[in-house]
């Protein structure tokens, strides 16, 4: 939960009882159940208003390609320069090709660019 362990949120409720006291910490442990199920009422708001406005398309969304975690920059800054690197080898291998070598022509053939000359 929000990466914290167990005793990280066992410390965070001791200090809380320490510092909101018992007189003050059912008031705002009320407070912040009002807060968790207002903040549920609300994702679940928007999960209906976008099935209505996709209609069939929400179901087969997939929103692992839309997850921010995903985009690691330096696996996308990587991935980029091994393009390059692949881009430019692929260039280099074509410059290095050798030419066909093309027959000359005889004497009153027709290039092959030719259109006319039939």
């Amino acid at each position: 939960m929000f990466g914290l362990s167990a005793e990280k949120f066992l410390l965070l409720v001791v200090l809380a009882v320490i510092i909101l006291g018992p007189d003050r910490l059912p008031y705002y442990a009320k407070k912040l159940g009002e807060l968790v199920r207002k903040a549920k009422r609300m994702i679940d708001g928007a999960q209906e208003q976008m099935k209505t406005e996709l209609g069939g398309d929400f179901e087969d969304m997939d929103w692992k390609k839309l997850d921010p975690r995903q985009y690691d920059p330096r696996r996308i800054v990587r991935e980029a320069l091994l393009e390059e690197k692949r881009e430019q080898r692929n260039i280099a291998q074509q410059l290095n090709r050798p030419k066909p070598v093309q027959k000359p022509l005889e004497i009153g053939e027709a290039a092959p660019f030719d259109a006319d000359a039939t």
